[in-house]
């Protein structure tokens, strides 16, 4: 699967949820695909944690 096609279904997801259960429950199985995503890229070891931190504190000092 190509990231297009991905971008293509999880969008077209993300709708179907919205139609069926409200922009409540779209936005909810958002944040859980972030968090997900978030948390496989933790475990392949693509993002790190402290890294995580530096970022959010290096944002705030802005």
């Amino acid at each position: 699967m190509t990231r297009g096609q991905f971008g293509f279904l999880a969008g077209f997801l993300v709708v179907a949820v919205w139609a069926l259960g409200g922009a409540g429950a779209a936005a909810a199985a958002t944040v859980a695909g972030l968090v997900g995503w978030l948390l496989v890229r933790v475990r392949d070891g693509d993002v790190t944690v402290p890294g995580l931190a530096d970022r959010a504190t290096a944002a705030r000092r802005r």
